[in-house]
């Protein structure tokens, strides 16, 4: 599938460390003994939630469905070595057509699975998210964009 959307948001270093932060907050209380972040979307989120609820324990899963802007097949590069359990946090950076969520709630079917965005085919699959996102609407995360020297208008 080829990415068709009309808009782009962009989120910036400190928006991103403020939406997981929120989303920090309404896991709160929660006891969770271990993370799985998915990579590589889901580590900054998952590095920033570890330090939030004092988890120390991080473990990743590496899927591939993205290249770039194009969708295709999902693929499990690296498994985790953790255990399902209900005590433990799944994390993503974002949900988006659903594809990779299903496939990790078929792998994790008792852990709880959070994202800081969420579209609206997605949304259903996550137990926490922050930030509801335009199906139409494409992601432009901090760590894709460099920070780049900009004209003037008054020299276009």
């Amino acid at each position: 599938m080829s990415l068709t959307t009309n808009k782009m948001f962009y989120v910036s270093w400190e928006a991103f460390h403020r939406a997981t932060k929120e989303l920090a907050q309404q896991l709160l209380g929660r006891d969770f003994s271990a993370i799985v972040a998915v990579s590589r979307g889901g580590l900054v989120p998952a590095a920033i939630l570890a330090r939030e609820l004092n988890i120390r324990v991080v473990d990743s899963i590496c899927v591939a469905s993205y290249d770039h802007d194009k969708q295709g097949s999902l693929r499990i590069l690296k498994d985790a070595s953790l255990q399902d359990n209900a005590k433990l946090l799944i994390v993503d950076d974002l949900v988006d057509t659903g594809e990779t969520a299903r496939a990790l709630r078929e792998h994790f079917p008792k852990a709880c699975f959070v994202t800081v965005y969420a579209k609206p085919q997605g949304k259903p699959l996550v137990d926490h998210y922050v930030t509801d996102i335009e199906q139409d609407t494409w992601i432009q995360l901090p760590w894709d964009m460099e920070l780049a020297y900009s004209k003037p208008l008054a020299e276009h």
